[in-house]
């Protein structure tokens, strides 16, 4: 009996909710409908809403708002027949000021106003940059991005975050030599920071923190001066800086070193001063030895055995060396100085020994006019001569005369009697037999000029071979070291 009660309770709840799911139905389909337009942002689209107020006209088309969103009318206002909502969504805005980061929802055109909208106000001397490009406080925002969403409409995407990134002068205090001073920068690191504040940092002067560290607020930098100098070393002139003390540190840690002979002006022990000039001398010393060439001497010795105008070497002459040797000072590869400390005589020369021959052989030679006798021959240089192209003029009273007081005729000779002596008589091939009777200011060494008669002239210019007649003179008077000029061509 209890079963059947339970049972017929459970079928009149059921029919209970049926009835009323059926009158709600009922109610929604015949609640009053509105034909909403749309504005979000770009996008423009109506649809029928069944919501009396914008707030649930927006959640009934599924449009999400978030802060700092701009809806017109307002949430509150009650739709009438057909309306019309205007919606400025705000832009997510990841914000990155001065080492703190958050994200917000901000609107504006223009950066200030996106800043006014975020709650932050424009300081002089900041950086500012959006989307990593540094901007002004009056540039305009870049338009808003939207990132697809398959089956959502285009109004409905998500917006793309904007990257804004501040940073906000930061006090720096400077302690330069003794000055102290406040900077105020935007500088990620000290040295761009002391840069971009017309602060001067050279090389040689010491920075603490380094260069290279980043700057936080309040920070404290102490800048100990190098001083300016000039050295002039190796050739070279180094203008630099330097926090050394004295002259020999300034150098190390330039890398220029010294050794015992250098000069260094002033001394490495002076103290260091603004524009100081430092000179280093290299000086070097060497010693130099220098030879001299002795030359030897070349003796002549008689040979009785060997045949006349024939040599032969007794000894090779080798010449001599006379050494020096000095002390020499270079500064800066440039001798200044050479000083002889000794010399001697390092080898002796050698004499040239030569014999030359003394013995006479007769020889007969045969000549068109018949065999003729001689006991030497020369290698000479003929020429020919007569009177009048002697060089004499005709009002001289030797004209036509002899260095012996001979008539000039054909069969007279001119030589050098060193080579023949006068009063010879030669043999000279295409001349005939010549009688050695005068000289010439011209005619000297191996040189012979044949005379003629004015009317039988014949030009001479050659070498032939000089036949020296027999019999010879008396060996006191035979110069049996004919000298060698003119030299006769080979």
């Amino acid at each position: 009996m209890s079963e059947r009660v339970m049972i017929r309770g459970y079928r009149w709840s059921l029919g209970l909710l049926v009835l009323i799911g059926g009158a709600l139905a009922l109610w929604w389909s015949l609640r009053p409908t509105h034909e909403v337009t749309f504005h979000v942002d770009e996008y423009t689209f109506s649809l029928p809403v069944h919501a009396s107020t914008v707030q649930g006209a927006l959640e009934e088309i599924g449009l999400s708002l978030h802060p700092g969103d701009v809806v017109t009318p307002s949430l509150t206002s009650p739709l009438n027949g057909t309306a019309t909502i205007w919606i400025t969504q705000a832009r997510p805005v990841y914000v990155d000021m001065s080492g703190r980061a958050y994200t917000a929802y901000a609107q504006g055109h223009t950066v200030r106003e996106l800043l006014r909208s975020l709650g932050i106000g424009v300081t002089p001397g900041e950086i500012i940059q959006i989307e990593g490009k540094s901007v002004s406080p009056d540039s305009t925002v870049p338009a808003k991005v939207r990132l697809p969403v398959e089956g959502l409409p285009p109004w409905q995407w998500p917006i793309r975050p904007l990257w804004l990134y501040i940073r906000r002068p930061i006090p720096l205090y400077v302690r330069d030599e003794g000055n102290t001073y406040v900077i105020h920068t935007t500088a990620p690191t000290v040295g761009e920071a002391l840069r971009e504040a017309g602060v001067d940092v050279y090389l040689g002067d010491e920075v603490y923190p380094g260069l290279g560290e980043p700057v936080h607020a309040y920070m404290k930098v102490v800048i100990r001066r190098s001083i300016p100098i000039v050295v002039e070393a190796d050739g070279r002139t180094y203008q630099t800086r330097t926090r050394a003390r004295q002259v020999a540190d300034a150098l190390a840690e330039l890398g220029i070193f010294t050794s015992g002979l250098d000069r260094v002006k002033p001394g490495l022990a002076t103290p260091v001063r603004p524009d100081l000039r430092v000179r280093i001398t290299r000086v070097s010393e060497f010693v130099q030895v220098e030879d001299e060439r002795i030359p030897y001497e070349t003796l002549f010795v008689p040979d009785d055995e060997l045949e006349i105008d024939h040599r032969r070497l007794v000894k090779r002459g080798r010449p001599g060396i006379f050494r020096r040797r000095y002390r020499v000072e270079l500064h800066d590869g440039i001798e200044v100085s050479r000083v002889l400390q000794d010399a001697w005589v390092a080898q002796e020369p050698i004499t040239h020994v030569i014999a030359y021959g003394r013995r006479i052989i007769t020889r007969t030679l045969n000549t068109p006019d018949g065999p003729v006798s001689y006991w030497r021959r020369i290698r000479m240089l003929a020429t020919s001569y007569s009177a009048s192209t002697a060089g004499v003029s005709p009002t001289n009273p030797w004209f036509g005369y002899t260095r012996l007081g001979m008539k000039m005729r054909k069969g007279i000779v001119a030589v050098d009697p060193r080579v023949i002596p006068l009063g010879s008589r030669v043999y000279v091939p295409g001349y005939g037999i010549g009688f050695a009777g005068d000289t010439g200011s011209r005619i000297l060494g191996r040189r012979i000029d044949l005379g003629y008669d004015d009317w039988n002239l014949v030009l001479w210019n050659q070498w032939v071979d000089v036949y020296v007649l027999t019999p010879p003179p008396p060996k006191e008077k035979i110069n049996y070291l004919l000298p060698n000029w003119p030299r006769p061509p080979r």
